[in-house]
């Protein structure tokens, strides 16, 4: 060897023996947060919202609406059961008091560059799989896999993933195409993770197992719960698993306290509801306002067998509305929408339907610093709407979009006749009492499909509205498999659905929005938008460099979908109603964003045996 090349090789030596210094390691994060600091610290016990001394015992009966044909915990297709969750784990676990957090599950920590180009999961010693088989980073590498292929919003949602490599001893490192995606970390904590001995294996009956497929094998799993029992169309029983792995870790201390959870199956939510008054199920969240009102004097409420409770949610509005789908050619022209919108008797329907419980929404982003202010754009706001100017309506600059408002009856009729005057714009005119567009000869038909009955009684006076108007409208009400299918391939004119949304949006405003997933069969661009200055919002929100970019980019969208009238918006409250049989206990502190019955509550032996009749266990 040459004194050259010996040279070098003591130098490649030196290099590689050589301790790295700590100032240059990235930091392996306990926590990962989007919205500032973690609320806990390294080294916490157990989070605010549990009773750490919870006692395990007892179940609990909820209703699920429609039927299940699949056990596939990722694949799109098919009817998912439902508390699938319970068995699967991803690598981090989401606070539910935090908005876009999360802590430490499978993986111990997350470390990332400074440019956000890769993230590496340290997993944790002693994670297991219910077999008692260790979860491996082959296991994780495989799952990111499936996750793209097997359901296409996932593969959106991903979409920046290039690559995964075990880049240590248990350790694991996604590698993105591009740098400064601030969320890429955290929602590769998200990533449901999968056994890949079992996936790759054959079931009882010597066949290839197919992640691709549906089936209705109860899935290995690694969570706190597996399946006891699953009848398809009927009933899915799942059983506290006592030896899991992660029952002591501080994300999982005082939850998951029931022996088990049974999910019964109903047709309508109407049967579903007479079921828990009688007994046969405990836990109920209410989403009729007349219901709330009007439907709990029944004795059992009366005696107090039966708890009420509205608990307040600190969390983003979704944006619940009739969807538009712009793959129809009636609703392309944006004038057409607008009419629509007129057209529909919020206030009434408040007023008369609901019992004045809830309000207008009018953002994509209700009830948060995202949602645009009532004002026109300016500052850091302005200068991102000024990068699409030519490509979005002029009134994004100058108006504050409005939802219509009817006081009064006659405000509805003025608003009847601006809706009759953008039709006519749009070349559309009243011809043998059907509204008919001049060019085509096209008639202005609309079918509302509906997969909850509920609906109906709130469709039908919109319907009389679009009547006036020349609108012949109908409502198809079909059940949950169906209404699925036809929603993942968007074959509906306009439906009922909600965007919700968190106080850090990210990679799923593509799956809402983008021009890729208007095409993709089980997106959820469910309104069908095609829209280049909309797919730059978009990249500008998911490559925010910090939180005041993320607004102003967020705000600037909003301001954008709303002036493009894509939905006819509908409602919100701030509030969960929940009411239940009283034998469960509940922590002092709620968590934040969800009422947590399932995860932090616990059934309480006392309670349970004062509970009269076939309520009683």
């Amino acid at each position: 060897m040459t004194l050259l090349r010996l040279a070098l090789a003591a130098a490649l030596a030196s290099l590689l023996l050589s301790p790295v210094n700590a100032e240059d390691a990235p930091t392996c994060h306990h926590a990962v947060s989007l919205v500032g600091e973690p609320k806990y610290q390294a080294g916490f016990t157990h989070f605010d919202y549990v009773n750490p001394d919870a006692p395990k015992g007892g179940r609990a009966r909820i209703a699920s609406i429609g039927g299940f044909d699949s056990l596939n915990p990722v694949l799109y297709r098919g009817e998912q059961a439902a508390g699938l969750g319970l068995v699967t784990e991803s690598l981090m676990s989401d606070s539910i008091d935090e908005s876009s957090t999360s802590y430490g599950l499978i993986a111990e920590c997350a470390s990332y560059p400074a440019d956000y180009s890769s993230v590496t999961f340290k997993l944790r010693e002693g994670a297991r799989w219910h077999d008692g088989t260790p979860i491996t980073t082959d296991d994780v590498i495989y799952s990111l896999e499936v996750n793209k292929t097997a359901n296409p919003r996932m593969g959106l949602y991903y979409k920046n993933v290039t690559r995964a490599e075990a880049t240590g001893d248990n350790e694991v490192t996604f590698y993105f195409d591009s740098k400064g995606n601030r969320e890429l970390p955290m929602i590769m904590g998200q990533l449901t993770i999968l056994p890949k001995h079992y996936w790759t294996g054959k079931d009882a009956k010597g066949e290839q197992r197919d992640p691709m497929k549906t089936t209705l094998e109860p899935p290995l799993g690694s969570g706190p719960y597996r399946i006891k029992e699953a009848t398809p169309g009927r009933t899915v029983v799942y059983e506290r698993v006592d030896d899991y792995w992660g029952k002591d870790l501080p994300v999982n201390k005082g939850q998951w306290n029931y022996d088990e959870l049974r999910f019964d199956y109903y047709r309508d939510t109407t049967v579903a509801f007479e079921s828990f008054k009688a007994g046969n199920l405990d836990y109920w969240q209410e989403t009729s306002a007349k219901n709330w009102a009007t439907a709990y004097d029944v004795p059992a409420v009366r005696d107090g067998y039966i708890k009420r409770q509205e608990v307040k949610i600190k969390r983003t509005q979704p944006m619940q509305a009739f969807v538009l789908n712009l793959r129809r050619p009636q609703f392309q022209d944006r004038r057409v929408r607008q009419a629509l919108n007129l057209a529909f008797n919020f206030e009434w329907a408040n007023k008369n339907l609901f019992y004045g419980q809830y309000e207008r929404v009018g953002s994509y982003f209700e009830n948060s610093e995202l949602a645009a202010p009532p004002e026109p754009p300016q500052g850091r706001e302005l200068e991102i709407l000024n990068e699409v100017k030519d490509q979005v309506p002029t009134e994004v600059f100058t108006e504050i979009h409005k939802n219509p408002v009817n006081e009064e009856q006659a405000d509805l009729r003025g608003n009847l006749r601006k809706a009759v005057m953008l039709l006519k714009e749009a070349g559309w005119q009243v011809k043998d009492g059907v509204l008919t567009n001049a060019k085509t000869g096209q008639k202005m038909t609309i079918e509302f499909l509906l997969v909850s009955p509920l609906f109906e009684r709130i469709v039908q006076p919109y319907l009389r509205n679009l009547e006036r108007l020349g609108i012949k409208g109908s409502i198809r009400l079909v059940d949950s498999a169906q209404y699925t299918r036809r929603l993942n391939v968007f074959d509906y004119d306009i439906i009922v659905s909600t965007f919700a949304q968190s106080e850090s949006p990210g990679n799923e405003q593509r799956d809402f929005w983008g021009s890729e997933a208007a095409d993709r069969e089980g997106s959820m661009n469910l309104i069908g938008i095609k829209d280049p200055a909309i797919d730059k919002l978009v990249d500008r929100i998911i490559y925010a460099k910090d939180r005041e970019e993320l607004v102003a980019a967020t705000r600037a969208l909003d301001r954008v979908l709303l002036w493009h009238d894509f939905v006819v918006p509908q409602w919100f409250s701030p509030y969960v109603r929940i009411a239940y049989w009283d034998r469960y206990g509940q922590p002092e502190q709620l968590p934040g964003l969800t009422p947590g019955f399932l995860q932090v509550w616990w059934y309480d032996e006392k309670l349970g045996e004062r509970l009269p009749g076939p309520s009683k266990r």
